[in-house]
Parts: C-alpha cells; sequence; structure tokens
C-alpha cells in the first residue's frame, strides 16, 4: 500500500500517513483498489487532477482494479476499517503484503539443510519461494506467473491462449492472496510441473 498527497498542480507526493485535513486530497494505491479521499474544503481542481492522475494509474494494472472517491465525513466500506493505520502511519511496516511466515520458514528449512537433513518437498517449496521473493517482482507480475502456471497444470492445449491468461490474472489479482502466499503458489506449481515432467 503507497499513500500520496495531492497538490493543487495535481503532483503526487509520497506520504508516510494521512492527518485527514479538511482541505487536502489524499490518493491511496491498495494495488486492486486506488482510493482518493477529498477533504471537505479541497478544491476542485485539486479533485479533478486526482482523478486523472488515478486514472492514468488504473491503466497500467491489470482490469478490474477500481478507483473508490471518498468525501470526508462520508467514507465507506474497507475503507473504514483502515482509517485508523492511515492515521499512524504504514511505512514501517513495510509491505503490507508481505507477511513474517516465509522469513520464518526459511530459517528453520536452512537449518535443517545445515544439519545435513535434505528439505521435504515442503522445504523445497519454501526455497524456492524464498528466492521468488528475493527477486522483488511486481504483484501484478506474481500474479501472471501464477495463472500461467495453472492453465499450463490444466489445459489440455500445447499453447495458452493470452486471452485466458489475462482472464485469470485479473481472477488471482482480485483474490486477497498476499504477496508472500503467490510466491509459495508458484514456487509449489513449478515443483510439480518439474516432477510431472520427470514421469
Amino acid at each position: 500500500m503507497k499513500l500520496f498527497t495531492v497538490y493543487e498542480n495535481g503532483t503526487l507526493r509520497k506520504v508516510e500517513n494521512l492527518d485527514f485535513a479538511n482541505h487536502k486530497v489524499f490518493l491511496v494505491d491498495d494495488k486492486k483498489t486506488i482510493y482518493l479521499w477529498f477533504g471537505k474544503n479541497s478544491s476542485q481542481n485539486k479533485r479533478k487532477l486526482s482523478e486523472k492522475k488515478a486514472q492514468k494509474i488504473i491503466n497500467t494494472r491489470p482490469k478490474g482494479t477500481n478507483l473508490e472517491i471518498l468525501l470526508q465525513g462520508n467514507e465507506y466500506g474497507r475503507f473504514l476499517t483502515i482509517i485508523e493505520p492511515l492515521k499512524k502511519g504504514l511505512s514501517n511496516k513495510g509491505n503490507l503484503e508481505k507477511r513474517k511466515e516465509l522469513k520464518i520458514k526459511i530459517n528453520d528449512t536452512l537449518e535443517l539443510i545445515e544439519a545435513g537433513i535434505a528439505p521435504d518437498f515442503e522445504g523445497e517449496i519454501t526455497l524456492n519461494a524464498y528466492k521468488l521473493s528475493e527477486e522483488k517482482k511486481s504483484y501484478e507480475e506474481l500474479c501472471r506467473i501464477l495463472a500461467k502456471l495453472q492453465l499450463e497444470l490444466i489445459s489440455t492445449e500445447k499453447k495458452i491462449k493470452a486471452a485466458d491468461i489475462e482472464k485469470k490474472t485479473i481472477e488471482i489479482y482480485q483474490s486477497s492472496s498476499t504477496y508472500d502466499e503467490l510466491c509459495w503458489l508458484i514456487a509449489e506449481l513449478r515443483l510439480l510441473k518439474q516432477k510431472k515432467n520427470n514421469t
């Protein structure tokens, strides 16, 4: 999740938290949803330019990315649940899509390897998932990779259609998977595919 304040000329400046001042406009980029928050005294010009900026961001994302516009005092839906964290600031929490589980698992797996114990299937997935997470691919890239892998494993066709990959990518993008979960699923499917090809 990324937070921006919008200037009068439409420029975005990254911020660490939102103070929800009534003359401001904020853009919250939550990957699957772009939120625009309008303070009740914010200018029409700032609002209009922020909508254009938001639309430009959405145009670079897979289909299905939403724009939600929220007026001060009339916030609704999921935005209500994230107001307090937005006030406190998210920068020190890192990527909200990442969790600590993968790091914990990789440490446990490495300890077993150092002890001379070969990793089991789950250990192999952990190693590969961790390596993938270190490549710093975007969330969208991971969705596309996973979509292609899923279709390759279930399809009887030799070549997967681009339209099918796009459709599956959007489905994954709109799911609630975290960044690390995507890495895990990709690693798991890659190993399954490898084992399938070796049989």
